[in-house]
């Protein structure tokens, strides 16, 4: 004897009969909660194919659900929107670090680089200072005097001041690169009269001497930690290698 054949997910619900307490009682149930119907697809699938009979019962159903839509519709536009607006920023991005990279490779000598790093670069990444510091035997913070023409953008740190610089807000992890809001501290790079109020701190590796080149915004939301590092990681280690080999040449002469 072959047993019954299982009832399948797509056989007629059995008929109850209710009692008007009871389909008041199910009504404000379902009107409380309309996730309990919504998210059920045999149900509404039940509901939307019923005859004008039953229409009525179902008209605050129909519009949650195209209420839920129109909220879900709304959401993928405005994530669509900050995935264009993050693309369109990456790209102008991309191209300021290229017109700056190629700015900084064109240059004849040490003083031509380093003019162009503090004076030119940071216009052409949109921020207003850049200032680029090198570890020495020195005392205290002071003016390198490699080239004419720097003003107090190229500054000498004592030894062990780069690493103490970025890790001021306590993070003894700090990567090759740094996005931060800056306060108070920002006058030790920037100057006692600064209006930098954020900064991308990039460390170099200069033949095993420490150096920073910090870039400062006025805009308090220009670098912040949860920011994309790949571009100003690029850009470092091309400001690594030229500078290197600057100083070299000029020691050699």
């Amino acid at each position: 004897m072959t047993s019954p054949n299982p009832p399948s997910e797509t056989s007629a619900a059995p008929t109850i009969a209710l009692d008007t307490e009871e389909r008041e009682l199910i009504r404000a149930l379902i009107l409380a909660d309309p996730e309990l119907v919504l998210s059920d697809d045999m149900v509404m699938r039940a509901l939307l194919g019923s005859t004008a009979q039953g229409a009525r019962n179902i008209v605050d159903l129909r519009d949650k659900l195209v209420e839920r839509m129109e909220q879900r519709l709304d959401k993928l536009v405005h994530t669509n929107r900050s995935v264009i607006a993050a693309a369109y920023e990456n790209v102008a991005g991309t191209q300021q670090a290229h017109r700056a990279i190629l700015a900084l490779i064109d240059a004849q000598d040490l003083g031509e680089f380093l003019r162009r790093l503090t004076r030119d670069v940071p216009a052409m990444v949109g921020v207003e200072q850049a200032r680029l510091c090198l570890e020495a035997e020195v005392e205290d913070i002071s003016v390198a005097a490699l080239a004419e023409g720097l003003g107090d953008r190229v500054l000498l740190l004592p030894q062990t001041h780069v690493g103490e610089y970025l890790m001021l807000e306590g993070d003894t992890s700090a990567g090759p690169v740094v996005l931060r809001r800056c306060g108070a501290e920002a006058e030790l790079i920037f100057g006692a009269l600064t209006r930098v109020r954020s900064e991308a701190l990039l460390r170099l590796d200069l033949d095993g001497s420490a150096g920073l080149l910090a870039f400062g915004a006025a805009d308090p939301d220009r670098f912040s930690p949860d920011q994309g590092i790949d571009l100003l990681t690029f850009l470092g280690g091309i400001v690594e290698r030229l500078l290197t080999r600057h100083l070299g040449a000029s020691d050699a002469d």
